[in-house]
């Protein structure tokens, strides 16, 4: 039986007053960099295309971390509520919590850090973005809602990509103008014949291997130290 790609284990990251569930990957390998995800309305770290997505990440080199951006609190009363999956403010705030214990907690200190968000996650992973530019290096979209980050986006200045389906025209819309107010580089990279979730045969793969090459060649290492010599 071949060992597997990466080693994982759960953890807990404080972020912004709160503490949230994690898994952690981290490739056999030296590590490429680190993505972090920020979940979709209503979803968490057991999502299985996220999941899917961070294993084959896992196997290009790069450290995962998939984190419940909700207590398990209030995830009990956004169940009743559906209202925090989409207090964006409050997600994004989590998002950049969770990017600045990136970059300073093992394994993923010194690494480039890189964003993978999904549905209104992709509104939170702006919003990090912006509010972290000497941390993040690159986001990730998938399905996602930018346009949820608002006033946030002309602050992103890291390259972003955006993945939508063919099959998906008012978020393909809606992504086409998040793209003219994102302040850098920016792709739009439109998946034939998939709906909003890429359930479509090869349409979720061709999302994971997206990803991997947009992080792949946008993330650096973390330069350490600011002395001059």
């Amino acid at each position: 039986m071949n060992a597997p790609d990466a080693l994982h284990r759960s953890l807990q990251i404080p972020a912004a007053g709160v503490v949230l569930e994690a898994d952690l990957g981290v490739p056999r390998e030296s590590p490429r960099g680190a993505v972090l995800f920020a979940h979709g309305s209503g979803s968490g770290r057991h999502s299985s295309r996220n999941r899917y997505v961070a294993d084959q990440l896992n196997r290009a080199g790069l450290i995962t971390v998939l984190a419940d951006l909700l207590t398990r609190d209030e995830e009990r009363v956004d169940l009743r509520t559906a209202a925090l999956r989409f207090d964006i403010d409050l997600l994004g705030g989590r998002v950049t919590a969770l990017a600045d214990w990136a970059a300073h907690s093992d394994p993923t200190a010194g690494l480039g850090v890189g964003l993978f968000g999904a549905s209104t996650g992709a509104a939170a992973a702006l919003i990090a973005a912006a509010n972290r530019p000497d941390v993040v290096q690159a986001v990730v979209s998938r399905g996602g809602r930018p346009d949820l980050a608002d006033a946030h986006l002309p602050r992103v200045h890291q390259p972003t990509l955006l993945i939508v389906g063919e099959r998906d025209p008012v978020v393909v819309e809606l992504n086409r103008k998040a793209m003219q107010q994102l302040g850098g580089e920016t792709r739009l990279t439109i998946v034939p014949d998939a709906t909003h979730l890429f359930e479509e045969r090869g349409a979720l793969e061709q999302v994971a291997a997206l990803a991997r090459d947009w992080f792949l060649g946008h993330l650096r290492p973390v330069a350490h130290g600011t002395e001059e010599t």
